[in-house]
């Protein structure tokens, strides 16, 4: 089986720490419509792909502000589903491989290692280093790459296939245009300076 009857995804997870969180076993419509809703941390049971989509649909807000939200966002679950295979197709044109494997590289490169809490400590605020766990670190990856998506393409001629292409592109070459590794290096910088 091909993910939408054309690619394969068999891909190898090379970061061990993520490898039972990222699903690639093959499957012809990355769509199970919560299928998989019973079972405990039923996230790392959907494919890698599908996440993505439902990451599209319901972006977040950004940042700890809850009432700016990362653009506008549609639950149309088809718009979605057609978007992630031009996705994938402008992906196969320009790198000549996989796009399955382009992506879960791009996830591997975007996930943080550590990030920041703040701990009160007799009335004074400091910022504290915690590791990050594999699930967190996949949503955030995910979630960094959409809203990266949709601020480049939120009223401007590019579409959102093509910003999501480029983002998805530079994650997976370490690119610091992409706005998920930017994050990422963000994070880790402050992470360090708060050990």
């Amino acid at each position: 089986m091909k993910i939408f009857n054309k690619w394969e995804s068999n891909v190898n997870v090379i970061d061990l720490g993520l490898k039972s969180y990222i699903n690639v076993e093959p499957i012809i419509v990355p769509r199970t419509s919560g299928r998989n809703v019973k079972i405990r941390f039923h996230k790392s049971k959907n494919p890698i792909v599908e996440r993505l989509m439902n990451k599209l649909m319901v972006s977040g807000h950004r940042g700890k502000k809850h009432r700016l939200t990362s653009r506008h966002n549609t639950g149309k679950s088809l718009r979605v589903y057609k978007t992630i295979k031009e996705t994938f197709e402008i992906i196969e044109k320009e790198m000549k491989i996989n796009p399955v494997e382009v992506l879960v590289r791009a996830i591997e490169n975007a996930a943080p290692r550590e990030e920041i809490t703040t701990i009160e400590y007799g009335g004074a605020r400091y910022p504290q280093a915690v590791d990050c766990s594999p699930q967190r670190r996949i949503d955030i990856a995910l979630r960094m790459m959409v809203q990266g998506t949709y601020q480049s393409c939120f009223n401007k001629k590019k579409g959102v296939s093509r910003a999501l292409a480029d983002e998805i592109i530079n994650a997976y070459k370490n690119d610091n245009q992409s706005v998920a590794i930017a994050k990422k290096n963000e994070l880790e910088r402050q992470s360090d300076s708060a050990r």
